[in-house]
C-alpha cells in the first residue's frame, strides 16, 4: 500500500540559511578563553552578542523591551470611554435637531429631559435608558453605546469578539449568553472534580467557534481563558478610580441587559479560583494618546505580560536558565519569524559545540576547552600566521610545507600513522594485479604505498613565554597565547618528530600545557624570572640531546627575579647584579649545548632594549622586536628559520 504524505508549514527557520559555523563561533569562544573567561562564561557571551549576522539573545531582549516600552508610550486607557461619548454626544446632537423641529409639549418636556443630563457619561447613559427617541438616527447611535459595551466587555475576555459580534442579532446575543451559562456550568464541574471529557467535546461541539485556540481539554481551555483574564484585571487595576466608576457603571448597559456581567463575575471567580497563579494584582501605565479599547487594551496587556517574560528568558540570568526555555512561538508572534530563527540558531549552535565534543568537564566539574576545541583554536591561530607570512614573503601557504625531507625514489606500504604522499602509480599497480581485469579498480588499505624520504633532523624546541601582569595590562595576553598555540599547532601536525615544551614564567617558571596556558589567568605577580625558565628549558633540550636545540623567549621585561638553591623566587627591581648575572649563566649553559636562541622583545622599553641585545650578543642569539599583530609570524618563522639552519 502507497503511504500518503501529509504537508503544513515549514516552522524551522530559513531553509537556505548557512549552517551553523562552529569554526568561527569557536574562534570567538576562544578568544574571550585567552583574555581569562572561563569556557562556560566565554559560551555565554558568545550567545549574548551573537555572532555574525546573527542577533544574540542580548539585542532580542532589548528589542523586547522597545516594543514593551512603545506599547506603553503610545497608548491610553480611554479609547472606549471616548467611543462612548461621541456617539452619545452625537445621538442628543440628532435628538436635539428633531425635537426643535416639533411643536406639541411632550417634546419640549423631552427638551428640558435632554438638557438636564448629567455631565458623567456613564449616568447620562443610563438616564437615556427608557428614553423615548424620536429621531431615528439618534436611536440608532444610543442602541450602538450598547452594542459595543458588550462586544468590548466580551472582547477583554474572548480575543477577536469585538469584530466578530459587530453587527450581532439578537439571535447571536442569546448564542453568547447560552455559551456563558455552559461555560459556567462546565467550570463549575471541573472545580469539584466532576467532569469528564464528554462534558468538554460536548461543550466545544456546541461552543467551540468562540474559541479560535481550540483548546484540547479543560485545562488548556482554563489557561487561554486566564491569561486573557488576568491581563483584563490588570487592565483594570491601571485605569483611575473615575475610570473604573464610568466602565463599572456603563457595564450594567451591555447589550441592554445587566446578566452579561453576571456571568463574566462568575467567570472571573472560576479563573482566580483556578489559576491563582497568573499576575492578577499586577498593573501598567499607559502613557500614549491613541485611545484603545478594553478589548484592545487587555490584548496590548497580554503582549507586554509576553514581553516580560521573554526578556527574562532572554537574559538567561536565573537559575538553571537554558535556551530550551525561551518560548519561539511567542517570540516569533512577538517579535517576527527573523528574532525566532536567531534564537533558534543560538540554541543549535548551544547544542553542536557540545555534541562534537568541544567541551568536556575536569575532575572537579569546571567546563573546559576538549582537546579538540584546542586542536581547532591551534589550527585558527596557524591559518592567521600563515596568512600573514605568505603575504608578507610573497610565498604561498601550503599545507606541506616543510612537512618532510626530500624523496629517495623508493617506496613502501603504508603504515598507520604515516603522513607522506601516496605513491599513486604504485598504489594502483598492487590493486590491478591484486584483481586483474575488475573495472573499475578497486582499491584496499594494503594496496597504497607511500613515497619514502629522507630522514629529517629533529629538534628540541623550548617556548618561554612571559606571564607577568606588565603582559596583562598592555594588551599582549591574547597574542602571546594565540602564539603559543599556533606553534603547538604547527609542531603537533607538520613536525611530529620535534618536541616542544612551553614554559609560562612570572615571579616563578613552570612548564604548562597548551590547555593549561589558554586557560591561565592573569594575575597580579610582580618578577620576571627567565632565570628560571631557562633552567627549564636547558632541562628540556638535555632529555633530548641528539635533536637540535631552539629556544624561543617572548618577553616585555627585564628579568627581575631569580631562583635561590633553596627554591624560592628572589624579585628585586630595578634588576639585581646577581639576578642578571644567574639568567646569563643559563644562557651560556644553553650556548654550550649549542642552542639557536631568539629572544621576542615586545614594546619599545629602553632597559629591556639594551639588555636583551647584551644577552644575545653574548650567546651568538638574535633579538626580534615584532608588533603585537606579527608576534606568531615572528616566532613560527624563526622556528622554521631555526630547523633549516
Amino acid at each position: 500500500m502507497s503511504r500518503g504524505a501529509r504537508y503544513g508549514p515549514y516552522d524551522g527557520g530559513d531553509p537556505l540559511a548557512a549552517p551553523v559555523d562552529l569554526r568561527d563561533a569557536l574562534a570567538a569562544i576562544g578568544d574571550d578563553v585567552l583574555a581569562g573567561s572561563s569556557p562556560r562564561r566565554a559560551l555565554r557571551e558568545l550567545l549574548r552578542r551573537g555572532h555574525g549576522n546573527m542577533r544574540g539573545l542580548d539585542r532580542l531582549a532589548a528589542q523586547a523591551n522597545r516594543r514593551k516600552r512603545d506599547l506603553l508610550n503610545r497608548t491610553n486607557l480611554d479609547g472606549t470611554l471616548r467611543d462612548v461619548r461621541e456617539l452619545l454626544d452625537r445621538a442628543v446632537l440628532a435628538e436635539r435637531k428633531e425635537l426643535a423641529r416639533a411643536l406639541d409639549d411632550e417634546a419640549r418636556f423631552a427638551e428640558m429631559r435632554i438638557e438636564e443630563l448629567p455631565s458623567s457619561t456613564a449616568q447620562a447613559v443610563q438616564e437615556l435608558a427608557d428614553y423615548d427617541w424620536r429621531s431615528p438616527d439618534a436611536r440608532q447611535d444610543y442602541e450602538k453605546i450598547r452594542d459595543l459595551l458588550g462586544r468590548e466587555i466580551l472582547d477583554q475576555r474572548f480575543a477577536g469578539m469585538k469584530q466578530a459580534l459587530e453587527g450581532a442579532t439578537d439571535e447571536d446575543r442569546r448564542r453568547v449568553g447560552e455559551m456563558l451559562q455552559d461555560l459556567n456550568d462546565l467550570l463549575d464541574k471541573h472545580s469539584r472534580g466532576e467532569d469528564t471529557p464528554e462534558d468538554f467535546e460536548q461543550f466545544m461541539a456546541e461552543h467551540g467557534d468562540f474559541f479560535p485556540e481550540n483548546p484540547r481539554n479543560v485545562d488548556e481551555l482554563l489557561d487561554s481563558l486566564a491569561q486573557r483574564a488576568a491581563a483584563a484585571q490588570r487592565l483594570r487595576n491601571s485605569m483611575s478610580q473615575e475610570q473604573r466608576d464610568e466602565l463599572d457603571a456603563l457595564a450594567q448597559q451591555a447589550f441592554g441587559t445587566p446578566s452579561l456581567m453576571e456571568q463574566l463575575n462568575r467567570l472571573d471567580g472560576h479563573l482566580q479560583a483556578a489559576r491563582p497563579g497568573e499576575d492578577w494584582s499586577g498593573s501598567e501605565r499607559f502613557r500614549g494618546d491613541q485611545g484603545m479599547g478594553l478589548g484592545e487594551a487587555t490584548g496590548a496587556l497580554q503582549d507586554i505580560a509576553e514581553l516580560d517574560a521573554l526578556a527574562e528568558q532572554l537574559s538567561q540570568q536565573y537559575a538553571g536558565a537554558a535556551l530550551d526555555d525561551i518560548d519561539l512561538d511567542t517570540l516569533a508572534r512577538q517579535l517576527g519569524d527573523e528574532a525566532a530563527a536567531d534564537a533558534r540558531t543560538l540554541a543549535e549552535l548551544e547544542k553542536e559545540l557540545q555534541r562534537q565534543g568541544f567541551f568536556d568537564r575536569g575532575a572537579d566539574g569546571q567546563w573546559r576547552l576538549s582537546p579538540k576545541a584546542m586542536r581547532q583554536l591551534g589550527q585558527t591561530a596557524l591559518r592567521d600566521v600563515m596568512n600573514r607570512l605568505s603575504s608578507r614573503g610573497g610565498q604561498r601557504e601550503t599545507r606541506r610545507a616543510g612537512a618532510m625531507g626530500e624523496p629517495t625514489g623508493a617506496s613502501r606500504p603504508w603504515e598507520f600513522g604515516d603522513t607522506e604522499s601516496w605513491d599513486v602509480v604504485r598504489t594502483l599497480t598492487n590493486a590491478t594485479l591484486r584483481d586483474p581485469g575488475r573495472v573499475p579498480v578497486r582499491m584496499a588499505v594494503t594496496d597504497v604505498e607511500v613515497v619514502e624520504t629522507e630522514q629529517r633532523a629533529q629538534a628540541a624546541v623550548a617556548l618561554l613565554v612571559d606571564t607577568s601582569f606588565s603582559m596583562v595590562m598592555d594588551g599582549r595576553w591574547v597574542p602571546m597565547k594565540r602564539t603559543a598555540l599556533a606553534l603547538n599547532h604547527l609542531v603537533s601536525t607538520r613536525f611530529r618528530g620535534d618536541a616542544l615544551q612551553l614554559v609560562a614564567f612570572g615571579r616563578h617558571a613552570r612548564v604548562v600545557t597548551p590547555a593549561e596556558l589558554a586557560g591561565l589567568d592573569g594575575v597580579y605577580e610582580q618578577g620576571t624570572n627567565l632565570h628560571h625558565a631557562l633552567m627549564l628549558a636547558g632541562r628540556h633540550l638535555r632529555r633530548h640531546s641528539n635533536a637540535q636545540p631552539v629556544v624561543l623567549v617572548v618577553t616585555d621585561g627585564e628579568p627581575t627575579a631569580h631562583i635561590e638553591p633553596e627554591g624560592y623566587a628572589m624579585f628585586d627591581y630595578p634588576p639585581s647584579p646577581r639576578t642578571l648575572g644567574l639568567t646569563v649563566r643559563e644562557l651560556d649553559h644553553l650556548a654550550r649545548l649549542g642552542a639557536q636562541i631568539t629572544i621576542f622583545r615586545l614594546g619599545d622599553d629602553p632597559g629591556l632594549a639594551r639588555i636583551v641585545d647584551r644577552m644575545a650578543r653574548r650567546v651568538g642569539g638574535r633579538v626580534v622586536a615584532p608588533d603585537l599583530d606579527g608576534l606568531g609570524a615572528a616566532v613560527v618563522g624563526d622556528y622554521v628559520r631555526s630547523r633549516r639552519r
